[in-house]
């Protein structure tokens, strides 16, 4: 994980009793650190993690994902702030499950593991 973070993966690792309560009954958690200084710097600044989700939309259109402006104008009314980073790229993180000794690639995305 030191060799491949910050950057475009997400590990899944086991839970454990440390992590908050939204986490009881769940046997997994992934952990992403984005090679994104502003997400970067609101972690170093409030001093712990952040709990997120990745926008997920039914909409053909991708751009509602990846365009902060169109993203702002469809959840607006959803969400208490919307931050604009800029135009999000379309190549997802790669995810790797590494709950078992033989790590397994869930999704190929963007990070090539070395």
């Amino acid at each position: 994980m030191k060799k491949n973070l910050p950057g475009p993966f997400t590990f899944i690792l086991p839970t454990s009793s440390e992590l908050p309560k939204i986490y009881k009954n769940r046997k997994e958690v992934g952990i992403r650190v984005p090679d994104n200084n502003i997400i970067r710097t609101l972690v170093k600044e409030l001093g712990n993690p952040i709990l997120t989700m990745s926008v997920h939309d039914d909409d053909d259109m991708i751009e509602y994902t990846t365009d902060p402006e169109l993203i702002h104008e469809k959840y607006e009314n959803m969400v208490d702030i919307v931050v604009d980073g800029g135009f999000g790229g379309f190549e997802a993180s790669t995810v790797v499950d590494c709950t078992t000794d033989e790590f397994e690639i869930v999704r190929q995305g963007k990070g090539i593991l070395e």
